[in-house]
């Protein structure tokens, strides 16, 4: 059996088994989301799955890659995003203080070495070397994706399963291309969010919470530029951008929504595509499995894009082709009032 393989199985089964022990601490600490008037769910439901995700990445990284210099920026700042995460799903925080915690992952990940250096010159042969913007440029692809599966994080399985298909797909691309250091962390990260959607697939037994969201995105961010993969960012980055292309869409829609209405960007909405697409008369798990449908086909193209060396001209050409689908679902129909994400409280076990 393969290192790959054994890696994969190794973070799907100590998530696999963790999360039922995650979920049971949670119900008896009464950390739950309660059901209201937004929510799908007509009970509490235990939180802090992402614990179960991060210990199962972790062990992996740990036992298999070790704690080499490559390694440093992806553990300090993942360790930081999840705590954040952990607090929020504790104790609720504010949009501003959540957001300063991304960044100060970020900044801890850059500063230990989490950089893109380079980019293919569109316009030509070579490359273009970034210098000094390879920072700000690397802090915003960072803090991008990891609020764009926070906010994906709205049906049961969604955003586990989509995250699992952007691994999956980074993971094809570094392994033809020999980068074991990051096809390892990749088909980890991987592994624990497959084993945790058996308790997370629609009917949920558990929520993976801020903590496994933020863990997530903010994992695939930075797998995508490190070791091996940074020398060709354009790739690097196609692959995240193509599998997570209906969270990206639609967040940025979701923004310039809100900001054209004139409410804060971060400010919670029922207008997302899976929320519309409730409205239009999907099942909830039918709604989850034609995200994953379309996710897992534009995976699979910039995965081809990626192996038979297309220009950065027809990577864009297809994203623009995408945005332009999405914004036409977006852009159309009323939302259902009865989805979103659920309040964070305490309650008794009994309540559950």
């Amino acid at each position: 059996m393969s290192s790959y393989a054994l890696a994969f199985i190794e973070a799907f089964v100590v998530t696999l088994i963790l999360t039922p022990i995650v979920r049971a601490g949670a119900l008896r600490a009464g950390l739950v989301y309660m059901p209201n008037s937004r929510t799908v769910h007509r009970r509490p439901m235990p939180v802090l799955g992402g614990v179960a995700i991060f210990v199962g990445f972790m062990t992996v990284v740990l036992h298999r890659v070790g704690l080499g210099r490559d390694v440093l920026g992806l553990l300090a700042g993942a360790a930081v995003v999840f705590a954040v995460g952990v607090r929020d799903d504790i104790r609720e925080l504010g949009p501003l203080p959540k957001f300063a915690g991304q960044i100060v992952a970020a900044l801890v990940a850059v500063w230990l070495g989490v950089r893109i250096e380079f980019v293919t010159n569109p316009f030509g042969p070579g490359m273009i070397y970034l210098g000094w913007w390879g920072i700000p440029v690397t802090l915003f692809w960072i803090l991008a994706l990891t609020n764009v599966v926070n906010f994906l994080d709205g049906l049961d399985g969604l955003a586990a399963g989509v995250s699992s298909i952007a691994a999956f797909a980074l993971f094809s691309v570094a392994a033809a291309r020999g980068q074991a250091f990051a096809a390892t962390l990749a088909i980890a990260l991987a592994g624990g969010a497959v084993g945790f959607l058996p308790f997370n697939f629609n009917p949920a037994k558990i929520f993976m919470g801020d903590a496994g969201a933020m863990f997530l995105g903010f994992a695939i961010a930075v797998i995508s530029v490190e070791g091996a993969l940074k020398g060709a960012a354009t790739i690097a980055l196609a692959i995240p951008m193509f599998a997570l292309g209906v969270p990206i869409i639609d967040t940025a829609f979701a923004i310039a929504r809100r900001v054209h209405n004139g409410t804060p960007f971060y400010r919670a909405d029922k207008d997302h595509i899976h929320h519309r697409l409730l409205a239009r008369g999907f099942s909830h798990r039918g709604a989850v499995v034609l995200i994953y449908l379309v996710s897992g086909l534009l995976a699979s193209s910039a995965v081809l894009m990626a192996r038979v060396h297309v220009t950065a001209t027809l990577y864009l050409a297809v994203v623009i082709a995408f945005g332009t689908l999405v914004a036409g679902v977006s852009r159309s129909g009323r939302v259902h009032p009865r989805t979103t994400a659920g309040t964070r409280t305490q309650v008794p076990h009994r309540q559950a």
